[in-house]
């Protein structure tokens, strides 16, 4: 039987550890945007020109960000490809689709270099007009301790600035109080236009 000082010191210990936890996910939320602000920024605009020319989505599928899963939707049919970005068979498949190469290998590189692993688009209704948000996630070791799950920063860019309670929650509109979740997960204001979870998921 464990003694009950050695318990209080394991308890006080887990609960150092998760307040840490807490603090780090904080710290790294409220910094990481303002720091890659620019990148980020160019990543969704290009993302937005480019998906407008023909809808798709990338996510780097390996942790040295060595290889992406394209998905390419034509015709309501979705296309999925594995690639290494240094393969010639992706610049052929973005030609086949008419989507422009040098632009999605910026994108492609731009990602890699703020640890982003995916970034799609989501079409959604506000009072039954259609608008759209660009979905980012971001892998950083800042958030996981030693025998939890992985977790995700996960970034999500409107075209029209949103509404937010006291909290800073994102809400379903200026006149419903209730908050709009996305994939079921809530999420916090970083500016009118810009939000963000952590999350156990990347997509």
């Amino acid at each position: 039987m464990v003694p009950a000082s050695s318990r209080y010191i394991l308890y006080l210990l887990c609960a150092a550890a998760l307040l840490g936890a807490c603090a780090t996910r904080k710290t790294f939320t409220t910094h990481y945007y303002y720091q890659h602000e620019k990148v980020l920024t160019q990543i969704e605009s290009a993302y937005r020109l480019l998906y407008n020319q023909r809808p798709f989505s990338v996510a780097f599928t390996d942790r040295s960000f060595n290889n992406i899963s394209l998905e390419i939707i034509t015709d309501s049919v979705k296309r999925i490809y594995d690639f290494g970005t240094d393969e010639p068979r992706l610049l052929d498949t973005l030609s086949r689709y008419r989507l422009s190469v040098p632009g999605v290998t910026q994108l492609i590189n731009q990602m890699r270099a703020i640890r982003c692993i995916w970034i799609n688009n989501l079409d959604y209704y506000t009072n039954n007009q259609k608008q759209s948000l660009v979905f980012l996630s971001i892998r950083n070791v800042s958030f996981n301790l030693p025998f939890t799950n992985e977790k995700y920063f996960v970034l999500t860019f409107y075209s029209q600035p949103q509404y937010y309670d006291s909290e800073g929650r994102l809400l379903a509109g200026r006149n419903l109080r209730r908050l709009r979740k996305v994939n079921d997960e809530i999420f916090q204001r970083i500016n009118d236009k810009v939000c963000y979870t952590i999350s156990g998921s990347f997509r």
